[in-house]
């Protein structure tokens, strides 16, 4: 049973996956140091505060309605997601670019279905065929 368990942890799948969860982590802890210390700070100095969280409080029955909250969360997301793409996928994308270039890999088209190739070719034989042919 031992071996069976240890057999499973050793598996490339396992250890690149515990492998990717911990680079994850240090990741997001960068990501979220950019934004909280560098994209934050630029933006209450723009809008004169960073945080939303008071703006549009609505109070209907007792009950708070707290707009700026979710306008706060929504604010972070798109930041969050800004400095992803351009912290990695713009540079791996390049970087996969140049090292295609280098090699000499063109950039494949995608592969056509058969059966949409066939439809095709089906349409373009009818809108070909002279008018008048059938009754």
């Amino acid at each position: 049973m031992l071996k069976g368990f240890r057999d499973f942890v050793m598996k490339g799948n396992v250890v690149d996956l515990a492998v990717a969860v911990v680079i994850g982590a240090a990741f997001g802890a960068v990501v979220n140091s950019l934004v909280e210390n560098v994209l934050m700070p630029l933006i209450a100095a723009l809008f004169g505060s960073a945080n939303f969280d008071s703006f549009a409080l609505v109070t209907i029955d007792g009950v708070d309605i707290k707009f700026g909250v979710f306008l706060t969360a929504l604010v972070n997301f798109v930041i969050v997601a800004a400095a992803i793409y351009f912290m990695v996928v713009v540079p791996m994308n390049h970087m996969i670019a140049r090292r295609n270039a280098k090699l000499g890999i063109k950039e494949q088209e995608p592969a056509v279905d058969p059966q949409i190739e066939l439809l095709t070719e089906i349409r373009d034989a009818l809108t070909a065929r002279p008018t008048g042919g059938l009754h």
